[in-house]
């Protein structure tokens, strides 16, 4: 069996929609990163598959590199944004944090 631009598109689909199930309906703001994470993984499977089957050379793995650096600053930033919000509600349930408005 020869594994196809086809197989690659599904496995990306299937990490894409996890992302958005998780962004979607977790409370908790951890599992809000991780579903982040999902989906710009699901991107950078597209971005080598699409490099490797569509003739784009590097460019594929250049911007899928680009996304991994930019997915590390933003867990980076967003991890310590969730522990200022633990350490001044006592709790990462994004629905709990609504005082933030105030």
């Amino acid at each position: 069996m020869d594994v196809g631009l086809t197989h690659y598109l599904i496995i990306s689909a299937i990490l894409f929609s996890l992302g958005i199930y998780g962004v979607v309906t977790r409370r908790n703001a951890i599992m809000v990163l991780m579903g982040i994470e999902l989906i710009l993984n699901s991107a950078n499977i597209n971005f080598i598959a699409f490099s490797r089957y569509g003739g784009m050379q590097l460019d594929g793995q250049a911007i899928a590199v680009f996304v991994i650096i930019l997915a590390a600053a933003e867990a980076a930033i967003a991890l310590a944004i969730v522990l200022n919000i633990y350490q001044r509600f006592n709790t990462v349930n994004v629905d709990d944090v609504s005082k933030l408005k105030e």
